[in-house]
Parts: C-alpha cells; structure tokens; sequence
C-alpha cells in the first residue's frame, strides 16, 4: 500500500478497532495453564464522573504493560472494575438531588465508554461494581470471617468527626487536622465503633515486605506508619492510691532522670487522682476542651500545656517521687496513655519542664562533653554514657537499653517491651451509601452475626440519606428492626456502613472468578493467578488501600483461604498530571479533561503523550508538554510521520542494507529492556530514532518492510490503534498484532559497532577514542596509556591506579 494512498485518521481508524477488539474477544484470559499467567493489575477508579488526566496516565501505563506480556505470550488477566461506594458518590447524589445508586452507575456507563475508546485492554467479562449486591454480600461474609477470629471488634472510642460529611474518619484519612476528602476541619467524639485489629498483623506486616519489588518510597511510608519501636515496658506506682500505671521507653537508659509524669487526658485514672489531688475542677476544663480537639491535632499539641494532679508516681529504679500531670501532648491512642518526663533528654519534656518549673536531670553525657542543666536550651537525645544512674554508671547508652530493660524483668518492675505506632482500622461509616456491617444487636443475646445464608444485608433505596449525625439507616422506619437470628426476639441492625476501604482490599481476588455465586471467590483460581505480577496505581495509596489489602491477604492466609501472604508482587507508581506547576482544580481554571483531546487527536496521541513526558514515576505538567490547547500535542506529528514511513515501507521491495538491520535489532534488545524495567519514555525515544532510519534508508532507496513490521510491534502496547491499522490494513499481516509474538534480536547483530572510550586523567577528560564496542579491558588501557593527550596531561608523575569500565571510560590516577 502507499504512504500517500491513505491518511493518518485517528477518528476513523480508532473506534473501528473498538468495535472489532470487543467482537473478537481479544484480550479474555483464558486461565488453562498453556501459557505462563502474569496478573496485570491497575487500581480500580471511583466513578465521580467520567475520566480524568491521572486516569489517563495511570492506565495508560498500566495497559502497556499487560499488552507487552500478551505479545511476550503470557495469559494476561487484565481485569477492571469499579470502586463504587463511599461518601463522594452520597454527597454529589445529595447536591444533585438524586439516589447515589442512579449517580454512581451513570458514572460507571460514561468511563466504561471512555475506557474502550482510550483502547483499554481489560478483559470486560469480568468486570463487577463494589456496590453490587452481589459484591458486597461477599464483602459482608469476609467481614464476619475476621469477626469470627476475634479480628473484628466494636468498642467506644474517641474519633475524628467530619462535621460537612457527618461521618466518622480513620486517622488516616485526616490531613493537617482536616477532612482529606473535604478539607473541614475535623473534631473529636466519642462513638461506639467497629474496627479491624490490624495491629495484630504489625511485625508481620513489617517482616513481609523483604518479598516485594516495590518503590522504596511507599516501602519507607508503611515502616513509618506501622513505627516498630524496641524498648522497655516500666511500671510506675501512685504513692498516694497504690495505683500501678505501666509506661512503654524507647530510652530506659534514661529512667534516672524523671523528673515528672504525665497522663492523657482520656486515661482512666485522671479523674480519681485529680480528686485525690485536689485539682478536679483545672483538669475537667482541660479535658472538656480537648473533647472538641481533632485526634490529629493533639499529636501537633503544645508541649509546654498540662495540669497538676496532686499526686506523684513513684520511679522503680530508685523510688523517687515525682509529680503527676494531665497534659494534650500525650495520647490515649499511642502506648499506654502515660508517660514519664525526661527533660534533659526528649524535648518536649525539656519545654514542658522549663514551663512547669522542674528539674532538668542529666543523664546522659554527651560524647566530650559535658551538659549543665542550668545552661541547657534544649534536650541532648542522642547517645552518650549514662551518668548519675546508679549501677549503671559509666555503662554506653546503646549498651545500657537492653542491660536496663532486662534487669527491670529480674527486678519485677518492668520487661522488654515493642510497640507500634499502627492503630487499629476503624471501618464505622455513619452514612448511607456503603455495605451494611452485618451484625444484629439483641438485648437477650448481644452481638449476632448475621447467618451467612442470610447475605447480603441489602441497603434499602428509599432512604433519606441526608447526613443529620447518625447513620441514615438508623432513620428508616423499617430496614433496622429485624427478629434475632438466635432467639427470635425483636433485635436491630447495625445501622453503620463499612469504611469503602474495606471493599477495595479484597477486589483483586474477585476477580479471579468474579461469577462465583457460593463463595467470595474460586480458591484454585487465586491459586493460578495471584499474586498480582504488577500493580499500577498512585502513591497516594500508600499507607490506607495498600496496607490494608495486606492484612486482608495475611488475615484470609491464616483462615486458609489462600496460600501466600502478600497480594502484589511488583508495584509501579505514576506521577501526578499538573498545570503550570500545580495541581489541576476547577477552583483554580485549570482542568484538562483527557477525553476531549482523545476524540480530536486520537487515543494513542494521548497514551503516547502521557508515557513519553518523562519517567512514569514522574510529575507531568500538561502545559509544557501541550501548551496551545488548539495544537496536537507534539507526538501527534510522530504518529503521522510514523504512518507515512510504514505505508511508504509496505510498499517497497527493495532489499534492507545491514545498518538498518543491525539496529532494528539493537532497537529490539534495548526496547524490551525498557518496557521491562517500565520506562517507556526511553522506548518511544528508540522507536523514534528507528523511525527516522528507515526514512532515510527509503530516501536512499533501501527496503525496510520486516524492519517496519518490527517497529509496529514495538510501538504497539502503548499506541495500540495505529499498531493495529498498520499490521492488518497496510502491512497485510494476519491476526492481531496485539497477539502477535514479540520481536527477538540476534544478540550477535544487536551489538554495537563502535563505542567512545573517554580518556580521563585524574577525572578529568583528556582525550575521546573510537573503538569497537566489544574492546575488552586490555585493549582499552593500551589506547588510553599511548594517548598523546593523556600522556602530556600527566607529564612527569606516575599513574598509580589505572580504572578501566570498557569500552567505555579509563581513567588513570597519578601520585599526588
């Protein structure tokens, strides 16, 4: 066929390979074990409206890389679904005046249409909603399996409160003392909850991820989170009531320097001993002031604020009494609710007893120094040796806190101890659209479960689901009373919905067999494809879904209901897709919607543009890489560029000179490597440079046809339409080219001809030397010691050390 027969007409070409792709059943995983599986996982999107630019870029990605395997002949299970519940889709419904159901899956229906027109390969047959009855029962039989083992447990507690969504949220989900959805600032209340314990998981959680092949960065986010901490448990005595308080240390090689002690406002023994003490009244103020402070707002609390009790604890180590206090700075939430003051050695206890008035006692002498407590203007928090500590004296701080932890244990007194930062996963959600917690409560019985032949507890759709501060459920005239499953007597529903986190961290077993009707999902199906191989998706996710999907897999482990402990292997995280340096908002005028450019420019200049704009991990900021919205975005003139040379080579017979053979198959060697470590802006670079070849090879009256075949097959899991036309219609190959088998290379013809051996003399570049790219080490070091350029820079001093990376650098090093 001709380059100039046809034009380049993404409107036509691309919803024709739609249609044809859907027809055919193309990209269905088959599951038989005739082909090694490899599960292409991408975090299902929330349906808030259609797609948006991060949808673009993540899928985008994550499409290639299923299609890369496709054509590597791996089964590719390359499913979608959608992450349907949650407040988003209740508070639109509600502005809008309609039933969040009606909104959320008109929303499904328009990114469903603006998936298969980006040319999305997912395996449509298995696509399910989160909000599907048929879902959701199985999200309510997981939640009353982790009830069953003691890992799902209701208490009162205090939470962050959203005022604008009248709902409870998780610590996690609270921003700088704010509602990370809405941006209200959040406060505190006391409610009976549901949670998960997930901190039952904490040092497996930590002691598993030496299996996962995932950015450091996320990593480093969960150790931070789950915050493993070694230390000692120590117990202190009230002199006045014999009360005993424990207290965990990370720092017992400091125990002789308490100075005072300080109790959270919600431990329980505040109001006994501030009657005891006499100062009731003070501490009730402070604490019916924090009642109304976010959770997240006392970890940021002034230290210097606190109340005495009256009453003093007694220090085991040396039976000294100091005072006790009431102070914000201390959680209930976070080791024992207790702790004790060091001020010479932590500095919020320093500011604390600066305020106060007490002592500063040191302990700890800094390495050649040495610390005078009336000079100190901060606390020293480092290591040293301990100093006025009894027997310990003398003893290496380091060395000092297992010494001192083991013989608080001899000394009855204390113990070694490890605590964590993780607190349990509280899942109570006070608003209508999300799955009901299936438990009854009967006055006779108690908690009941609800039978499992009785899921799912449907939500009812004639609710008012305006928030008021309780569950919409609670308000239904009907949906609540139900008879006990037990006994048969009037009984209610739990009226909270679940934390739509608890739906997405299990999603990825569904779809394995997302038709099951008996069971969550099929145990040998999970068997044969999970772990996922690759998951794609924001780094946002880091510390909430990912981290809970990690316990749902250990927690479903143990149960033996799968046989690994980790659910994805390998994890790829895109950057984020701003304009003009910030991030796009309708507040700020900055919105571009990704669809519109797909249907004037094409889907795959959109793909193209989204993995060329640098690395995938990458920010990338639309108005550098499109800045006139009425203009193609550059790769658009590639596509076109690459549709007339293939075109012009599909006609051609002529046969191929060695050069563009030689790097056609050097293009296939470093392309794959490419796709393999995820870098695709690199490969399209490649293809573009093979572009340009067979160009010239054309011009000059060569042939290129196999090569032009191969730069299709290398461009195709990121630009699949164009791929597509120009296999079938110009290159008249048969079948799919999205099924075709990936190029391979002769390792022999992909090796580089000739490479520039830098000459460096004491690091710095003397002298640039063509040599064949397989010179070996010996070779190099004589071209780089007969170096005229290398040989004047050195003069009269002597090389010392000869550093050869051939055939590419050698630098030699001379006497000082």
């Amino acid at each position: 066929m001709s380059g100039t027969a046809r034009r380049y007409d993404p409107s036509e070409i691309e919803p024709r390979w739609v249609a044809r792709w859907e027809e055919e059943g193309l990209y269905r995983a088959v599951g038989d074990g005739s082909r090694p599986k490899f599960y292409a996982l991408d975090m299902f999107p929330y349906p808030s409206g259609d797609l948006h630019m991060g949808h673009a870029e993540a899928f985008s990605g994550g499409d290639a890389i299923a299609r890369f395997r496709w054509m590597q002949g791996y089964d590719v299970l390359h499913p979608i679904g959608w992450d349907a519940f949650g407040l988003p889709a209740e508070n639109a419904a509600i502005k809008r005046g309609i039933h969040p159901k009606e909104w959320t899956y008109a929303n499904i229906d328009q990114q469903r249409r603006s998936f298969k027109r980006m040319g999305m390969s997912f395996d449509w047959s298995r696509q399910f909603n989160t909000c599907d009855p048929e879902y959701y029962r199985w999200t309510q039989w997981l939640f009353l399996k982790l009830y069953e083992r003691g890992l799902a447990y209701r208490k009162l507690a205090p939470a962050n409160w959203c005022p604008k969504d009248q709902t409870v949220l998780a610590n996690e989900q609270v921003v700088n003392g704010a509602c990370e959805r809405c941006g209200t600032p959040v406060v505190r209340r006391d409610l009976v909850q549901w949670f998960f314990k997930t901190t039952e998981y904490a040092q497996r959680l930590l002691d598993d991820m030496d299996q996962l092949q995932w950015p450091e960065r996320v990593l480093t986010l969960q150790r931070n989170w789950i915050g493993r901490s070694e230390g000692a448990e120590v117990r202190f005595e009230i002199a006045e009531t014999g009360d005993e308080v424990p207290v965990f240390t990370t720092r017992p090689d400091t125990l002789w320097g308490v100075t005072f002690f300080v109790f959270a406002a919600e431990h329980p023994l505040v109001p006994k001993l501030a009657e005891v003490g006499g100062t009731w009244e003070e501490a009730r103020a402070l604490i019916e002031r924090l009642q109304a402070t976010p959770l997240t707002n006392r970890e940021q609390a002034e230290s210097r604020e606190g109340v005495r009790l009256g009453v003093h604890a007694v220090n085991p180590v040396n039976r000294e009494e100091v005072p006790c206090f009431v102070a914000p700075y201390v959680l209930m939430e976070y080791g024992t609710g207790a702790v004790m003051g060091v001020p010479a050695h932590d500095q919020r206890d320093f500011e604390f007893a600066r305020a106060h008035g007490l002592p500063v006692r040191v302990v700890i002498r800094p390495p050649g120094g040495v610390l005078d407590p009336a000079e100190m203007v901060e606390a020293w928090a480092g290591e040293g040796v301990m100093v006025n500590s009894g027997p310990f004296d003398g003893t290496p701080s380091p060395e000092g806190i297992p010494r001192i932890a083991a013989w608080l244990e001899e000394k009855g007194v204390g113990r070694p101890a490890v605590t964590y930062r993780l607190r349990d996963w509280l899942i109570s959600r006070q608003r209508y659209w999300g799955a009901p917690i299936p438990i009854v409560h009967c006055e006779a019985c108690g908690e009941v479960p609800v039978p499992e032949e009785d899921l799912p507890v449907l939500l009812p759709e004639d609710v008012d689901f305006q928030p008021g501060g309780e569950s919409p459920l609670a308000r239904h005239p009907t949906w609540k009373h139900v008879a006990c499953p037990r006994c048969r007597r009037d009984a209610t529903r739990d009226v909270d919905t679940m934390d739509t986190f608890v739906d997405s961290s299990w999603y990825f077993f569904r779809y394995c067999s997302p038709h099951e009707e008996d069971r969550a999902f099929d145990p040998e199906a999970v068997r044969y494809w999970m772990p996922v191989d690759q998951y794609t998706g924001g780094v946002e996710h880091a510390v909430l879904h990912l981290l809970y999907a990690r316990f749902f897999t250990k927690a479903l482990h143990d149960m033996g209901l799968v046989p690994f402990v980790e659910p994805f292997t390998r994890l790829m995280n895109q950057g984020q897709v701003i304009y003009g340096g910030a991030a796009m908002s309708k507040s700020k005028g900055n919105i571009v919607e990704p669809m519109p450019i797909v249907e004037r420019w094409g889907a795959d200049t959109m793909r193209l543009t989204m993995l060329f704009a640098g690395p995938f991990e990458d920010d990338i900021d639309w108005k550098l890489i499109a800045p006139d919205p009425d203009r193609p975005p550059p790769v658009y003139h590639f596509l076109n560029r690459l549709w007339r040379v293939v075109c012009d080579a599909a006609g051609s017979d002529a046969p191929e000179p060695e050069a563009l053979v030689r790097l056609r198959h050097r293009t296939v060697r470093v392309v794959t490597a490419d796709y393999e470590r995820y870098r695709f802006n690199t490969a399209i670079s490649r293809t573009m440079e093979l572009t340009n070849e067979i160009r010239r090879t054309l011009d000059a009256g060569g042939g290129a046809r196999e090569t032009a075949a191969v730069l299709v097959q290398l461009l195709a899991p990121m630009a699949p339409f164009i791929a597509e036309e120009l296999w079938r219609a110009v290159l008249g190959k048969e079948g799919s080219v999205h099924t075709s088998s990936w190029p391979t290379f002769d390792p022999e013809l992909a090796k580089e001809e000739r490479a520039t051996l830098v000459v460096q003399v004491d690091g710095k570049v003397r002298d640039r030397i063509e040599v064949d790219a397989d010179a070996d080490e010996e070779t190099c070091r004589a071209l780089a010691e007969a170096s005229e350029n290398a040989r004047r820079a050195i003069g009269d001093r002597r090389v010392v050390k000869v550093v050869v990376r051939p055939p590419r650098l050698v630098n030699l090093v001379t006497a000082a």
